[in-house]
């Protein structure tokens, strides 16, 4: 059972939002709920006498995310903290661990339990094990040659497409330099799309397999539950969707939706002009004030202000395309750079071995 690999603490310390500045950096991350990013909703300075143990595993106490965390972090009050019993625990086995984890909880429905400290220690996972003990050495190597694997098709996926071109064009690169110095300005996002449109509830029960993304709440796979065949309003490509919880996400291909998801008509901007507006209505969107008690809806959406580049007074979509393009190239840069890094230490690694 968990409870005989890990030590399950609660958290005691409540953190207020309105009152803690989460910084975009700081000493220590602060990890919430949240499925994307590990996590981390940013960074703070706080007494350490909060402060959690690094070499550990989050876990969101009624949503069941978990991420493993290497370093030391502050949490909120609906964090778990799963510290190892055993010393051969690190960063190169975690992700074992939490496949394994995973998968138990996935018997309970997100958000409709909360997983207190029993019931965390009483699931059952399962674990390879070599003359009875648990192979961490099998672990490690599995988890290794997984990323390998990964990084290969990643170096083929580049070589495919020409992503490793990432040099900024005169446009792009005048554009960053450029950025503090645009003009902003606020609009109404009914005015400028029109108004929101809800998706139709579709029990699970009730879904057709089939081809069709069928978009609900969450960030696990951005939001997309099921793939069906049913007889539903198909949304175009190139529009934004906002969950009930105000997570906004930009879609550049056709799909359905439930209930709890908005619909923002943004399919006749150019695409990229459609993934900055998109950023700009999830920072407006998605900042805690929807949750389970205060659902995001349709109209909502429509008196949602969002602030956008302008040029005479208007939104200038020209330059939000060329943002967009020149950060795209800087995060592609990261990307190459660290399948570079992995493809290096590789090699390394089985030039040591042979």
């Amino acid at each position: 059972m968990l409870g005989d690999l890990f030590e399950v603490e609660s958290y005691t310390k409540r953190f207020d939002a309105n009152k803690v500045i989460v910084k975009d950096c700081g000493k220590y991350p602060y990890i919430v709920r949240k499925r994307s990013n590990n996590g981390q909703r940013g960074f703070i300075d706080e007494s350490e006498k909060f402060l959690n143990s690094g070499n550990t595993i989050s876990f969101g106490q009624d949503t069941a995310t978990m991420f493993y965390q290497e370093k030391p972090y502050f949490t909120g009050d609906k964090i778990k903290v799963l510290k190892p019993k055993n010393n051969k625990f690190n960063k190169d086995n975690a992700q074992f661990f939490l496949a394994a984890l995973r998968k138990p909880f996935k018997l309970f429905s997100w958000g409709s339990s909360s997983f207190n400290v029993d019931i965390i220690k009483s699931q059952k996972i399962k674990l390879p094990v070599k003359s009875g003990e648990i192979d961490f050495d099998f672990m490690e190597k599995f988890i290794a040659e997984l990323e390998t694997q990964r990084v290969a098709e990643l170096e083929a996926y580049f070589s495919v497409t020409g992503l490793k071109d990432t040099h900024f064009s005169i446009e792009e690169q005048q554009a960053l330099e450029d950025y503090d110095k645009l003009e902003w300005k606020k609009f109404n996002l009914e005015t400028l799309y029109g108004k929101s449109t809800r998706g139709k509830r579709l029990k699970s029960a009730d879904r057709i397999p089939g081809s069709l993304p069928f978009v609900t709440a969450g960030e696990a796979n951005e939001g997309v539950s099921d793939f069906i065949g049913n007889d539903v309003h198909v949304f175009s490509r190139n529009t934004t969707t906002i969950d009930m919880f105000g997570s906004a996400k930009y879609r550049n291909y056709e799909y359905g939706g439930d209930d709890h998801v908005a619909i923002v008509h943004t399919e006749k901007l150019p695409m990229k002009a459609a993934i900055f507006v998109t950023a700009a209505i999830h920072k407006s969107s998605y900042n805690g004030q929807f949750d389970y008690g205060r659902n995001f809806y349709a109209k909502d959406a429509d008196k949602l202000d969002i602030v956008l580049p302008v040029k005479n007074g208007e939104p200038d979509y020209g330059k939000m395309e060329t943002i967009i393009s020149a950060i795209h190239k800087l995060v592609m840069g990261e990307v190459v750079m660290y399948v570079d890094r992995k493809s290096k230490a590789t090699i390394k690694a089985v030039s040591r071995n042979n």
